[in-house]
């Protein structure tokens, strides 16, 4: 299934350290703070784990929102559809 990661995180130390977790996991940045990619429903209980024990509960926030591929092809774009300083022309194409 197809997983996006958006954060907002205080502290420049846990930021990268989600960015860590979230590259290892197999997801592509495509903006700042928002990373997408496929990973297995194994992965993403994990992935939940690691970054709930990461991060501040109190100062942070991080939503991990799972969606079909079916629905992502529904979803609207409205503007450039990466940041393309931080995603390849191959990420691109393998989602669009």
């Amino acid at each position: 299934m197809l997983v996006w990661v958006i954060y907002d995180i205080v502290s420049d130390k846990t930021r990268r350290n989600v960015i860590k977790v979230c590259k290892n996991t197999g997801l592509y940045r495509v903006q700042k703070s928002v990373f997408l990619g496929n990973v297995e429903d194994n992965e993403l209980d994990e992935l939940k784990i690691r970054l709930e024990d990461m991060v501040s509960l109190e100062e942070d926030s991080v939503y991990v929102f799972p969606m079909s591929k079916k629905n992502f092809n529904r979803a609207g774009l409205i503007g450039q559809a990466f940041d393309k300083e931080l995603v390849s022309n191959e990420i691109i194409s393998k989602f669009f």
